[in-house]
């Protein structure tokens, strides 16, 4: 449902993201990790099409997402990490109008929005303008006009920024459902544990190089280590001289 083939994105002599390769099913959950600037974002915005690659391409239920953009896109929701809403809409009107630009009827939104409102408690602030709402309170708006469509493909970049633990309880739910119900989930997150908890595979990327594809247990077996993900992970994602312990200046 989601495939990469070769994708590369170079700027000038930087190379944010080098012949990615990804094939992502129907009814998967997948998780993308990585250190900061190690290419996460840009692999985003390429598969979703707000990015022309430098080389390869990125097919979203079969479609070149930029030889097929409007096909392509009608499969997708995005969550993007830091979310953009019209701020002098209200919760309400925001949703609507998004649900107008994908051709939803009205009544599969409304019936959807009271589900999602009540779930993610948006209720009493649906009728207030985006502007007067927190951080976490824009994320969930998103996160519901995202998951209204009840989209093949569902593409999250850290979605629990902002998020009380009940509500990211919720959300990584929802996910989940997501994913049962034969959605593709492509989710990048830097908090390990989410990806612990929820990803039938993880894909580890580094300064733009995929260096693990696979499910936890395979990584576990690939290092020969029983920790957890975050220690999996930064024994990958770090130099020798890096993995001292930083915290040691701290208690000299």
């Amino acid at each position: 449902m989601i495939c990469a083939e070769n994708l590369c994105k170079k700027y000038d002599t930087k190379t944010a993201v080098n012949c990615l390769n990804l094939d992502i099913a129907p009814g998967e959950l997948f998780c993308f990790l990585g250190p900061n600037g190690a290419g996460k974002t840009t692999t985003i915005k390429m598969l979703t099409g707000l990015l022309k690659p430098t080389a390869g391409r990125a097919r979203i239920g079969g479609y070149d997402i930029q030889e097929h953009p409007v096909e392509a896109k009608r499969l997708i929701g995005y969550i993007p990490d830091h979310p953009y809403v019209y701020e002098k809409l209200s919760g309400r009107d925001f949703y609507r109008f998004v649900g107008d630009v994908f051709h939803i009827p009205r009544r599969i939104q409304d019936e959807r929005f009271r589900e999602l409102a009540d779930l993610l408690l948006l209720t009493e602030m649906v009728d207030e303008f985006v502007e007067n709402y927190s951080h976490g309170m824009r994320q969930k708006l998103v996160i519901a006009t995202a998951l209204m469509r009840d989209p093949q493909v569902l593409v999250i970049d850290e979605p629990m920024v902002g998020l009380d633990p009940r509500s990211a309880h919720v959300v990584k739910k929802l996910f989940r459902n997501q994913a049962e119900q034969g959605g593709s989930v492509f989710l990048s997150t830097h908090t390990l544990s989410v990806a612990e908890e929820l990803a039938d595979r993880i894909g580890i990327i580094n300064r733009g190089q995929l260096i693990f594809l696979g499910t936890v247990a395979e990584l576990r077996a690939a290092t020969n280590t029983d920790g957890a993900l975050e220690d999996l992970f930064l024994r990958l994602t770090t130099t020798e001289g890096e993995r001292d312990d930083p915290t040691a200046a701290l208690e000299a």
